[in-house]
């Protein structure tokens, strides 16, 4: 739907989907390929094709006509934004998910730095040695449970994702690179305005802008991004050559990866950019991370780590955990699903600290589960309940839970998990 009207604002305003590079500019486009930033393309008619208050939209609009809510007055109606009926995992088998999680075991990011270094930091940095000289990725899964040494992380996530660099990915990038270079997409400008309005705006990745479309840029034109629509219920987004529309013999996918970036899609992107100095190796382990996780994030489906049963295990754990903080929300005119869902859809990409982020993601593919995002989202809300307890409005909620750049990632999970 959202690619429909953009498709038709296009043909409104004669910007093309696809268009030749005159050699002029490629030349000068390779000629500053590392400074992509400086000299970008006319952004005035562009903007983004959705935003995950519109997303999340059309997950509220989401019904089963075989599951029946209550009456016509609605009396049974959940609580919630999330009408339906999906088989999510309870708090008891959260808490066994993630028991190397619980208070009573060290955890990177939290221990070593209230414990001495010689009591814990350095059995682990020791440890974490061993594991990626094993170069197991199973046994760095089991590691990374209790989180990664900074210096040790992208070795760390390497051996998790199975990424190895070979002369071959290094010809591939390669080769996406020259199509980049040769051809001019709309996509293109679509990154280039998402880095704009987000990475570029924030003080922990705004150096990385050149970086960013680096990786962005090959990513569009990366065709093996496609089989994860082979796990997916979504279907690649199409286009048809001009004058053959709806004949399906003439019909393309575009972009040539199948995915078509929101407004926050370059924050997938920007706390990986501490890890990897080189552009080969981090796309490699951003395309990796987003045909496992992220492309869940923003697709409709009943799948368990999808977003709409993300979103829904973060308002029944809140219902269960916080009732008269949800309550009050609600009967305030705050769901408090409108304020969390922009942190699920970018695992909290851009609202914590990058050192946070990147903690959580330790656990995310460590545990090879997204259901820690909402886990964490409930843990903010109890955190901040005092103060949420005393708003009358849905922006004043808004305005407590705006800045979470102070939070310590860990700390909330374990309270929220194991403490109750």
């Amino acid at each position: 739907m959202f690619l429909l009207l953009e498709v038709t604002a296009c043909v409104q305003r004669s910007i093309f989907l696809w268009l030749e590079r005159p050699d002029k500019e490629q030349r000068d486009l390779l000629s500053r390929w590392t400074e992509l930033g400086t000299d970008g393309p006319d952004l005035s008619q562009i903007r983004p094709v959705y935003a995950p208050k519109d997303f999340l939209d059309v997950i509220m609009a989401l019904q089963n006509p075989n599951y029946n809510t209550g009456d016509s007055t609605g009396t049974y109606t959940l609580w919630g934004l999330v009408q339906l009926p999906l088989k999510l995992n309870d708090v008891n088998k959260l808490r066994l998910l993630y028991s190397d999680m619980a208070i009573n075991q060290c955890q990177t990011g939290v221990d070593d730095v209230d414990i001495p270094p010689e009591m814990f930091d350095a059995d682990r940095m020791k440890l974490g040695r061993k594991v990626i000289t094993a170069d197991h990725g199973p046994l760095a899964q089991e590691y990374a449970k209790k989180g990664c040494p900074i210096s040790l992380r992208g070795d760390l996530w390497c051996q998790i994702l199975g990424v190895i660099i070979d002369e071959f990915d290094v010809l591939y990038y390669e080769q996406l690179k020259s199509n980049v270079i040769a051809h001019d997409l709309l996509v293109d400008s679509l990154l280039y305005k998402d880095v704009k309005l987000t990475a570029t705006n924030d003080d922990q990745y705004f150096v990385f802008e050149d970086f960013l479309y680096q990786i962005l840029l090959p990513f569009t034109r990366d065709t093996d991004v496609l089989k994860h629509f082979g796990k997916n219920s979504a279907s690649p987004p199409k286009s048809y050559i001009r004058g053959k529309l709806g004949d399906e013999n003439f019909a393309v996918v575009y972009p040539p990866n199948g995915v078509i970036p929101f407004h926050g899609f370059a924050m997938y992107v920007a706390p990986l950019c501490y890890l990897y100095q080189e552009p080969v190796k981090l796309y490699y382990v951003f395309r990796e991370i987003y045909t496992r996780y992220f492309f869940r994030l923003h697709s409709i489906s009943s799948h368990p780590q999808g977003i709409v049963c993300l979103s829904l295990l973060f308002e029944n754990l809140l219902q269960m955990h916080e009732a008269e903080l949800f309550f009050h929300l609600k009967s305030v005119g705050c769901q408090p699903l409108r304020i969390a869902f922009k942190w699920l859809v970018r695992a909290f990409s851009g609202y914590l600290h990058s050192d946070q982020v990147l903690l959580l993601w330790d656990r995310v593919l460590a545990y090879n589960s997204l259901e820690i995002l909402p886990v964490l989202a409930v843990s903010i809300f109890s955190f901040r309940k005092t103060n949420l307890l005393k708003v009358q409005s849905y922006n004043a909620a808004e305005a407590v839970l705006a800045d979470l750049t102070t939070l310590q990632v860990i700390p909330l999970v374990q309270l929220s998990l194991f403490s109750k």
